[in-house]
């Protein structure tokens, strides 16, 4: 295997610099009204184009587009739903890996990310409670058998993920909306006597669980780091090789209602938001049909948590199934937590095969014009394999750190990414924004000082020229192959 160091330049060379010499582009503030202008930032596989600038644009009177022509129409007035931010989960395999680079790297990586002038400006994250597959081992934070929690504590956690998140935190100026999901309850509390391979929490432990959550919380933020909210299971339907655990749209409602809403009332964490199905979109319908149309379970859920996997069916995501969920539930919210390229190969990385990039594109704008108000990224940085991962389950990240070279790989998923997570940021409104184009694809936000931003993807094999038009005015761009644009006006 290639070492990473031999092909940053193909993969994270922009405007002549490696991320040793800057992160990405910083954001030039657009010229408003007065002039009718906007900047585009333009991200191209097998090209220097890596969340670069490369227009101005003016827009002009409007003239009709022809019907052969690929035309963006974007409409402000129209407003919808408020955007929470885009960020990644801060796993124990990506906090491992972290402290395996060198300082310069770690706070690069800190930079790349966190940093909204310098980076890519996430704002959210997610953590995990107990161990996941992309953990080096299985732990919990008690002892075998203790049901009484007596001997709770996360010094597990004290060694890299705890300090690594307060990092994180520091990185994005005091400020990042954490949310928490477990994988598994110890074993003894499961129906198979084991962390993996599914089984489901005994009817007797119910209650002990749910007062496992709030020790949690309660332990963390102790340690400096607020918990905004949290999923009930994570993929509550997938009996995985790693740590899992099952439970049915009853179940789940059941459990919610009857011990973990209570008991997070009681013991004063009522403010923390509950995320219910944490799983694939093709399912999340069903599940939130069952748990929201019983009132006494639909009063502790802010929101329903879908994730990407098992979902493309006939090789078409199921980004209806998040439309028809927000259609039927319109006062509940929708936010990805969690998504990967599944697999990891380098040689895909180093071809720039588009496809790993574009699926992050293709389910953000759609998730996004369904009605999603937050998206959540998985491993946030893995090593050169795809790991560490206790089960061999080895996955893509946006950026990859090579253990043995010292190398930081920056992929065009993380250009992808940042083409959101850059410039739209919390408290925007989406607006109105079609394309007349199947290979051009977008969606469009108005943050709150009034700028809008205006992301288009064209995910095919020729390069389009095409038009904005906004508010009878319009102007013309040029998308290359296989590329994203965002539109900062």
């Amino acid at each position: 295997m290639k070492k990473i160091s031999t092909i940053l330049l193909l993969i994270i060379a922009f405007t002549g610099c490696t991320p040793k010499e800057k992160t990405i582009i910083k954001a030039e503030k657009p010229i408003m009204a007065e002039n009718k202008t906007a900047i585009v930032y333009t991200s191209a596989h097998n090209t220097d184009l890596k969340l670069t600038l490369t227009d101005t644009l003016k827009f002009n009177d409007f003239k009709q587009p022809l019907e052969t022509e690929s035309a963006i129409s974007v409409d402000p007035s129209k407003q919808f739903q408020t955007f929470l931010g885009i960020g990644a989960a801060l796993t124990d395999a990506s906090a491992e890996t972290f402290y395996k680079l060198s300082k310069e790297n770690q706070d690069l990586f800190m930079e790349a990310y966190y940093s909204v002038d310098k980076g890519i400006g996430y704002t959210l994250g997610r953590t995990i409670i107990n161990s996941c597959d992309f953990s080096s081992e299985s732990y919990t934070y008690i002892e075998e058998g203790d049901s009484e929690l007596k001997t709770f504590n996360i010094d597990h956690d004290k060694q890299f993920r705890l300090p690594f998140t307060k990092l994180a935190i520091a990185a994005a100026g005091g400020k990042l909306m954490m949310y928490a999901s477990p994988w598994s309850p110890p074993a003894f509390m499961k129906t198979n006597n084991n962390m993996l391979q599914g089984g489901k929490l005994k009817p007797e432990f119910y209650q002990p669980w749910a007062n496992y959550y709030a020790k949690f919380i309660k332990a963390y933020e102790k340690e400096g780091i607020p918990i905004w909210g949290l999923t009930v299971q994570n993929e509550p339907m997938a009996t995985q090789t790693w740590e899992s655990c099952i439970y049915s749209a009853e179940e789940e409602r059941d459990f919610l209602k009857n011990y973990l809403g209570p008991t997070l009332e009681k013991e004063g964490l009522g403010d923390k938001k509950i995320i219910v199905w944490d799983h694939n979109r093709d399912l999340m319908f069903q599940r939130a049909s069952v748990i929201l149309n019983d009132p006494e379970a639909s009063k502790y859920v802010w929101g329903i948590g879908f994730h990407w996997y098992e979902d493309w069916k006939d090789g078409i995501p199921m980004f209806n199934n998040v439309k028809a969920v927000n259609e039927a539930f319109p006062d509940k919210n929708l936010i990805f937590t969690e998504g990967t390229n599944e697999k990891y190969d380098l040689t895909r990385i180093v071809s720039e095969d588009p496809k790993l990039a574009e699926r992050y594109g293709k389910s953000m704008i759609n998730d996004f014009n369904n009605g999603t108000v937050a998206w959540t990224d998985w491993n946030i940085l893995l090593d050169e394999t795809g790991g560490p991962n206790h089960v061999g389950n080895l996955c893509f990240s946006p950026v990859h750190g090579d253990t043995k070279t010292n190398e930081l790989l920056f992929t065009n998923s993380y250009y992808y990414i940042g083409h959101f997570s850059k410039f739209i940021r919390p408290g925007a409104k989406r607006i109105s924004s079609v394309s007349s184009a199947n290979n051009l694809i977008t969606t469009a936000f108005i943050n709150e000082d009034g700028g809008i931003v205006v992301v288009v993807m064209n995910h095919g094999d020729a390069a389009i020229s095409y038009s904005v038009t906004m508010n009878l005015r319009i102007a013309e761009l040029h998308a290359p192959a296989h590329s994203i644009q965002t539109i900062v006006l």
